[in-house]
C-alpha cells in the first residue's frame, strides 16, 4: 500500500470521518453515520483503494 492521499486530502478525510462518527454516536444521523469510519481509516493510513482503482494520486511524494 503506497501513499496515494496528500496532506489536505488526509486532513479532510479525518475531520469528516470524526464528525460523522460523532453524529452517529450521539444518534443525530442514525446508523448511516458509522460510514464515517471509512474516511477516518483511509485518512489515517494515507491510502484510498478507490483512488487506486481510478488512478488518482494526491500525494506530493514523487516516484
Amino acid at each position: 500500500m503506497k501513499c496515494n492521499s496528500g496532506g489536505v486530502d488526509r486532513i479532510l478525510r479525518v475531520v469528516v470521518g470524526l464528525i460523522l462518527v460523532a453524529l452517529a454516536a450521539t444518534g443525530t444521523v442514525g446508523a448511516w453515520g458509522w460510514i464515517g469510519l471509512l474516511p477516518l481509516v483511509t485518512g489515517a493510513f494515507g491510502f484510498c483503494p478507490a483512488y487506486t482503482l481510478l488512478g488518482i494520486n494526491t500525494c506530493a511524494i514523487k516516484k
